[in-house]
């Protein structure tokens, strides 16, 4: 990454907010995280908008939305940051999030949450080709009009962030607390 990022040592304000939290949780400061802290603006907009969107879906909703734009854009910063959020969060455990990662249709989900990922994930790939069919069926499984516009926003914020750090190759850190198998399960989408 090109990209002059602001040196730990002289963080204040938000970034400083945003470096001691990785310094909290891991010890060290992501490169995604270093890279965004580039726009502390920009970071804190984002923040603030899926601040806006969880309340309505929930967090595993969101993190299932989230999971499936970034395995369909091919983000392993998204995949393996958002994989440990989810098991953090007790929203799975690490065997069913391992079947999600290789093949979310055959890993015991709900049909409501695989609507979820199969919308995250053509929004990502295909997006032009949405129609209200692909509304509707989310709406079949049980969401409302509001939390339709959340997951959809949910899954588009993902694609902004996501191929951002992409777009500025960023590297990939080594994220603490997943095994090796769940890593590769995680990963597993990109060497399609």
């Amino acid at each position: 990454m090109i990209v002059q990022t602001p040196a730990l040592d002289a963080a204040t304000g938000h970034v400083a907010d945003m470096y001691d939290g990785d310094l909290r949780t891991d010890g060290f400061v992501y490169a995604h995280t270093r890279a965004m802290a580039v726009d502390p603006e920009a970071h804190q907009a984002f923040e603030a908008l899926i601040g806006a969107i969880v309340p309505s879906i929930g967090v595993r909703t969101y993190e299932l939305a989230t999971l499936g734009a970034a395995r369909a854009i091919g983000s392993p910063h998204c995949l393996l940051a958002h994989g440990r959020k989810t098991l953090r969060a007790d929203l799975m455990n690490e065997d069913q999030l391992e079947r999600v990662g290789r093949d979310y249709t055959d890993a015991g989900l709900d049909e409501a949450d695989v609507a979820v990922m199969a919308f995250a994930e053509k929004l990502s790939r295909e997006p032009q080709r949405m129609t209200d069919v692909d509304s509707q069926r989310l709406r079949e499984v049980g969401f409302t009009d509001r939390q339709i516009v959340d997951i959809t926003l949910a899954a588009a914020a993902r694609n902004f962030f996501s191929r951002a750090l992409l777009a500025l190759a960023v590297p990939v850190d080594d994220v603490p607390g997943l095994s090796p198998a769940l890593v590769d399960a995680l990963l597993s989408p990109l060497d399609r």
